[in-house]
């Protein structure tokens, strides 16, 4: 083992359990007369899950967990002990996978706009490989880091319908300029970097980005450089029923890298999976703080009112400048499951909101929900994603607190992929190579979809 994770950090739960039967357990132990903070339970096993499924599904493509994308303890920790790197955007995410123990050429200092004291920082904490998409950042990065690695990171998508997200990059056209400058200025160019995003999720992307990034490859060795290194950004799906799938993603990236980096041509590949590794993972339970309601007047059948009918405002005990933040990053608020299910009548129009104070608090509007009351429990599933910050960037509500499970069947599949035997009682073949028992036991974890790779732009 790594020694980032043990069984001190998270509850160990019988195969078969789900966060909602822990949240549930959790629920009835709080005392009804005390603060009811929101609060997480994690199934670390989920993340287990899909990080063998990643590797079975795109064996030459090593991932590095974004940061941002989720900074609680028990994920870093994890992902760590099962050997991923990590994609930092700041000075306090590199401090934050320093502090556990990761070391610094296991990160990437993914960010295209730094700020030069955050550079200088990664400088003395030996963080090497850093990306750039303009001739400002080069010029910052030349002066204040200069045995830095650099990857160039181009536009994966110059549509006019491209989301802001997808707006970093450079150009095909200016990968010259951008190359012949760092090499005017002595600065380390080793491969080139892309990022679909998570608005993408169109398989074909993908592949026209890989064929554009070997374009760069192209540029590359004209000019002199020995580029090594590719980065397929992040754009995988964290949920089930999202457009595509992630086998149907992973085949189409397998039949590019084939096509234009063929296994043996001397490039590693990268990825970012983000809110792949930890959506469905994360379940939050809100409670209900305040409650308001607004009246809505309905016309009659010749036009004149003719009564109201209601419309209910929850007021939950986190918002948007906490676990709900995620609604600032493009992802809606999943509809809430009831803790205590009240005889649904009839549903209500109700809109939530974060604690009472902040207009601009809005979770979500128009949910058709039965009425509830002060003190009654919400539950929100896959909440995994830009849900948590180290620190929160946006300030405001306390972090609620996380609790982590992990199964046992789960836990013998960590320890397997680093190649510790098990105890004996377990009887199993201790002789096995890492791999090949994380691969038996991701067949027992879960049974993921088959796809033929679609053909390549």
């Amino acid at each position: 083992m790594n020694g980032y994770l043990n069984e001190s950090n998270f509850t160990m739960v019988e195969e078969g359990f789900t966060p909602r039967d822990l949240l549930e357990n959790l629920l009835v132990g709080l005392c009804p007369s005390s603060e009811q903070q929101a609060f997480f339970v994690a199934d670390l096993g989920d993340i287990v899950k899909k990080h063998l499924r990643f590797l079975k599904a795109l064996p030459r493509v090593k991932p590095y967990f974004p940061v941002k994308c989720n900074s609680s303890g028990g994920v870093l920790r994890l992902l760590a002990e099962l050997g991923a790197g990590f994609a930092c955007a700041n000075k306090t995410e590199i401090a934050a996978v320093q502090s556990i123990g990761v070391p610094a050429d296991k990160i990437f200092y993914s960010s295209p706009c730094k700020q030069i004291a955050h550079i200088k920082y990664a400088a003395s904490r030996g963080v090497r490989l850093m990306a750039f998409d303009n001739e400002v950042e080069l010029g910052k990065v030349a002066r204040s880091h200069p045995h830095a690695r650099m990857l160039l990171g181009i536009a994966a998508d110059s549509s006019p319908s491209a989301h802001p997200s997808m707006m970093f990059g450079a150009t095909l056209e200016s990968c010259r300029r951008l190359l012949e400058a760092a090499k005017e200025q002595a600065v380390e160019v080793v491969g080139i970097s892309f990022h679909l995003g998570s608005c993408s999720l169109e398989p074909q992307g993908f592949a026209q980005a890989v064929a554009e990034a070997q374009l760069a490859f192209d540029i590359g060795a004209e000019l002199g450089y020995r580029m090594h290194l590719l980065d397929i950004g992040g754009g995988f799906p964290g949920t089930e029923d999202a457009r595509a799938q992630f086998e149907e993603i992973a085949a189409v990236i397998n039949s590019a890298l084939d096509t234009y980096f063929p296994e043996g041509c001397g490039v590693e590949i990268i990825a970012r999976p983000g809110r792949y590794y930890v959506t469905s993972a994360f379940t939050l339970a809100a409670s209900i703080t305040a409650k308001e309601e607004i009246p809505v007047e309905q016309p009659g059948s010749d036009g004149e009112e003719s009564g109201s009918k209601k419309s209910l405002v929850y007021h939950l005990s986190d918002g948007i400048y906490g676990a709900f933040s995620c609604v600032l990053f493009d992802s809606p608020c999943p509809k809430p499951l009831l803790h205590k299910k009240p005889c649904p009548d009839h549903l209500l129009c109700s809109s939530l909101r974060g604690p009472p104070g902040c207009s601009e608090d809005r979770i979500a509007d128009g949910m058709e929900l039965p009425e509830l009351q002060d003190g009654d429990w919400l539950i929100f599933q896959d909440m995994g994603a830009y849900s948590i910050a180290v620190p929160s960037l946006l300030g405001g509500c306390p972090q609620p607190q996380v609790t982590y499970a992990m199964s046992r069947l789960a836990w013998e599949a960590v320890q397997l992929c680093q190649g510790k035997p098990l105890p004996a009682e377990d009887d199993h073949e201790s002789a096995c190579t890492p791999l090949s028992c994380g691969w038996e036991m991701v067949e027992s974890l879960c049974v993921p979809p088959v796809f033929a790779p679609a053909g390549i732009i």
